[in-house]
């Protein structure tokens, strides 16, 4: 029988009670301790707010606890370079498709693929020899009319003597000055035939019309080229100079105007992908004539000397152009500005006392790392650039090279209060400080 059941009395209809279980009577014990501990808890923070709380004046850090560890930076003055930042693409100064001007059997060709050429070097020769006969058969025909006319003029001549001995007709004359000036016509006809002879046996000379880089060959030897060839001979491009097109935002397109109408040279620099390395140095040569609605830019021109033939036609390039610097100005890190609800702001350290104030502040131009404050900042002071989010007006704070003597000081506070008692100290350090 379970001896926590009670064995009914005879002739009593009570159900038999089950004595309450020992595990139930040790949870309620551990339930009533937990909650008794929360009160006590509860009533120490109401009766020691600074404590509970772990704050203690303006600084944000609490009473005993170590001040907020951060970096600061001085405020220098230095000259800001004003620029504009965009993409650009690498477009040559001229690209031509060289095409015969003749029909004919290439050969030879005497460029490389790749070569640098200048202008006027002859490239391929086309076969002359039909050429070389259709300028001989024009010049016969020329020399030709030339006797005939030469004939026609002296009997011309003949003619007028007689007329004056009025010995012929004037009939006769009119007739032959006509001939004289019909003679003179096909002269100058054949003139004609000759010099279009002679200008297709030069078009079987195939020269570069430009300077620059000449890409792959498109037709050998041998092959039966003529002027209606879509590919021609080999494409020529002119890679020094060479430009680069980029964008210039409507909102910046007054400045640059104001800037070139005003005669300045604005520099150029042409940047790698990661704006690391610097490719070529130009100069802003000229901007489009209307802004492109879509994107609210202008397109805009510069021009690069290229004399390393770093820039390649059709890369895309980062572009930076100067447009003036601001000299003198009072620069900070751009990690030490922030922004609230009342503006820019910076924290400027006490050195003194190892505090920070709050200073509202005026921002100007801005670099990769740097920004101009116009206003509300002085040359030489401190800033905060690190560890400024857990900040307010009044903090304390610590620096890195501080944080040994910030320990030993805290240490020797907390000693001493121990010695003295003080809330918070433990009751065997109390009791030990009052013996």
């Amino acid at each position: 029988m379970d001896p926590q059941v009670e064995t009914p009395q005879p002739g009593t209809l009570s159900k038999p009670r089950r004595r309450p279980s020992r595990r139930t009577s040790i949870i309620g014990t551990v339930l009533a301790l937990i909650i008794l501990g929360g009160l006590g808890w509860l009533a120490w923070n109401l009766t020691h707010p600074d404590a509970a709380s772990g704050t203690a004046g303006p600084g944000g850090g609490g009473r005993g606890a170590p001040a907020t560890t951060v970096g600061v930076a001085t405020a220098e003055r230095a000259d800001i370079p004003v620029v504009l930042d965009a993409l650009g693409t690498v477009i040559p100064a001229a690209t031509v498709t060289v095409r015969p001007q003749v029909t004919g059997v290439l050969q030879q060709v005497l460029f490389r693929e790749g070569q640098m050429v200048r202008a006027g070097q002859l490239l391929a020769t086309i076969d002359p020899r039909q050429f070389e006969m259709s300028l001989m058969q024009a010049s016969g025909q020329r020399q030709r009319d030339e006797a005939q006319l030469d004939s026609a003029r002296v009997t011309m001549q003949r003619f007028r003597t007689l007329l004056e001995q009025d010995s012929i007709a004037r009939q006769e004359v009119d007739t032959q000055a006509a001939l004289v000036k019909q003679l003179e016509g096909t002269v100058i006809g054949d003139q004609a035939a000759e010099g279009t002879a002679r200008l297709n046996l030069g078009y079987s000379r195939i020269v570069a019309p430009i300077g620059g880089r000449v890409g792959l060959r498109v037709v050998d030897v041998g092959n039966v080229v003529g002027a209606n060839d879509v590919n021609g001979i080999v494409v020529i491009t002119q890679v020094s100079p060479i430009d680069v097109q980029f964008a210039v935002p409507q909102d910046q397109l007054p400045e640059v105007q104001a800037r070139v109408n005003a005669g300045t040279v604005l520099p150029v620099t042409a940047l790698d992908r990661t704006r690391a390395n610097t490719l070529d140095a130009g100069r802003f040569s000229t901007l489009d004539n209307q802004v492109d609605t879509q994107t609210g830019t202008v397109r805009a021109k510069a021009r690069f000397d290229n004399a390393k033939f770093t820039l390649f036609p059709n890369q895309f390039v980062n572009v930076r152009l100067l447009l003036h610097t601001i000299q003198g100005g009072v620069m900070v890190p751009v990690t030490a500005l922030r922004h609230g609800s009342n503006g820019d702001f910076v924290y400027v350290l006490n050195s003194t006392e190892r505090t920070v104030a709050l200073r509202p502040v005026t921002r100007g131009q801005a670099t990769i790392d740097k920004v101009e404050i116009t206003s509300g900042l002085q040359v030489g002071e401190k800033v905060i650039t690190e560890g400024a989010d857990r900040l307010k007006d009044g903090a304390k704070v610590t620096l890195p090279g501080d944080k040994p003597a910030a320990a030993g000081a805290a240490g020797a506070a907390g000693a001493a209060g121990k010695r003295k008692g003080k809330p918070g100290a433990s009751p065997a350090a109390a009791a030990s400080a009052a013996s």
